[in-house]
């Protein structure tokens, strides 16, 4: 499982708005091959270097987007990144696109709950929020 707490979630959601209005709207991941419109208000679930969670605004030129890592999978902290990578995400890299509206649903419906936990079982992920101190 990964782990992102619901501040970090938040964050990355509100740049991603705040970048798409001013520069244009939202990036689209997979760059039309998607058969989905993922260009609307989510994050993107990256896997490269890291599990991290990223804003999906339109960036302007030189800029940077806003990311999260799951604390289980960040490269700054954590000497063990890789393997968590490759037991959660994967060992390739890849992007899943995430509804910002599916999310603050989830989020709104758990009062008090502090994080954002993501599962991967089979070829499916499970999202759901847990409470920790």
């Amino acid at each position: 499982m990964l782990t992102f707490t619901i501040t970090a979630v938040r964050q990355v959601i509100a740049r991603g708005i705040v970048d798409a209005k001013a520069n244009g709207g939202f990036r689209d991941p997979h760059l039309g091959l998607s058969a989905a419109d993922n260009r609307k208000p989510g994050l993107w679930l990256v896997g490269d270097h890291g599990v991290y969670l990223c804003s999906n605004g339109e960036l302007a030129k030189g800029a940077k987007p806003l990311v999260a890592y799951a604390e289980e999978c960040d490269p700054h902290r954590n000497d063990d990144w890789f393997e968590a990578k490759r037991r959660t995400f994967g060992g390739d890299d890849g992007v899943d696109f995430l509804d910002a509206e599916g999310l603050e649903a989830l989020i709104v419906s758990s009062p008090g709950f502090t994080h954002l936990r993501i599962a991967f079982v089979q070829d499916t992920m499970q999202l759901f929020v847990i409470q920790r101190d």
